[in-house]
């Protein structure tokens, strides 16, 4: 019988001291990945995303919780009897062997019968679209032609889930991009669950098909691309995805139809749109510089302020502007023609549609 999720990973927890003042690698972790899925996990150096990466494959044994692979509980088995492979920073790939003997290692030490082993050398030689380079060794390839042959070596034995512990992080940033393309081609070719790790925000939203987001430990909130990005439920997420604005305040009221919110220090109320759960107090606005729009400061309404930077970062300009309730806030606008910037001490107002406020607790 298939199961449904392919990794089941229930209330798991990591330390590495008895020391209760000591906070654990992981605390009481709690995830379902699907079958079939690119799913990410995200966030900042020591959060614990490859901790528990590790612990999937059997490198960590976990102090308290179950992992089960394939409906089969393995948080007990040593690593070789887990039908995982996984891909790490370091491609490790033996210097005196050429690319289709680095790819058929692996299979020899699985004990594959040798007359199948060419075969299954080819078709990952396909996959990852190497078959001219097979002859080559290591030292002659680039670096994304090795990160390329560690991908075939790890999927040629025919993993349930391939782990991938931040493989592009030594890649230039064009050659990274190039990459995530091949990386989501392979994934969707070779038909398994890949689990990777990253800190890259724009990595995690390019590749995935579902991202955990982790801080100290913990995973704070699970979902697509969209949802992470587009509805945050922490503003520890809405600060870590991307660039986001902050303004403190109180929410008047919330009703079906709406909201108006009120920052602090200003003499204006924010339409913002339905939000449920929250109740008027203090509360936090936040909203992304993409979706704010500058208009004439004449116009009433709006957030006023003044310029105080101007970034061009070729197809949009960025703004920094200081409120009149001194709070800064980074605004973007499109490079869609040949005007000129607005210049830093120029007044601005900033207009916010009600669909671009998110109203997040204080």
């Amino acid at each position: 019988m298939k199961h449904t999720s392919s990794i089941e990973v229930q209330r798991v927890s990591k330390r590495y001291t008895d020391d209760p003042d000591v906070a654990p690698a992981l605390d009481d972790v709690s995830v379902s990945i699907r079958h079939n899925e690119f799913f990410t996990l995200l966030g900042p150096s020591g959060c614990g995303k490859t901790t528990l990466l590790r612990s999937i494959a059997g490198f960590e044994q976990v102090t308290s919780g179950s992992i089960q692979i394939g409906g089969q509980r393995v948080d007990h088995l040593p690593p070789y009897k887990r039908r995982v492979n996984t891909v790490f920073q370091s491609y490790a790939l033996f210097p005196h062997m050429s690319v289709a003997e680095n790819i058929a290692f692996g299979l020899e030490m699985q004990g594959l019968e040798r007359n199948a082993i060419p075969t299954r050398v080819k078709e990952m030689l396909a996959l990852v679209q190497m078959e001219h380079l097979a002859r080559r060794r290591p030292a002659e390839l680039s670096g994304g032609q090795q990160q390329r042959v560690a991908l075939a070596r790890a999927l040629a034995p025919r993993p349930d889930v391939l782990l991938l512990d931040e493989p592009l992080s030594a890649l230039d940033l064009k050659l990274r991009k190039e990459m995530q393309v091949e990386l989501k081609r392979v994934q969707q070719e070779a038909g398994i669950t890949f689990i990777f790790v990253t800190h890259d925000q724009e990595e995690a939203l390019t590749l995935s098909d579902r991202i955990a987001v982790m801080s100290s430990g913990k995973i704070l909130q699970i979902g697509s691309p969209n949802d992470i990005y587009e509805r945050p439920q922490h503003r520890f997420v809405a600060h870590f995805i991307g660039d986001i604005n902050f303004l403190p305040g109180n929410l008047r009221h919330c009703t079906q139809n709406g909201s108006l919110f009120q920052p602090e220090g200003l003499p204006v109320e924010i339409p913002c749109a339905p939000s449920a759960g929250l109740e008027a107090g203090k509360l936090q606005l936040a909203f992304r510089p993409e979706r704010s729009k500058l208009v004439d400061p004449s116009q009433p309404h709006h957030l006023r302020g003044v310029v105080e930077a101007v970034l061009y970062v070729g197809t949009a300009t960025l703004y920094q502007c200081r409120l009149a309730n001194d709070v800064k806030v980074m605004l973007r606008e499109s490079n869609e023609g040949a005007g000129a910037a607005r210049p830093v001490g120029s007044p601005v107002a900033v207009h916010l549609p009600p669909h671009a406020c998110l109203l997040m607790e204080a």
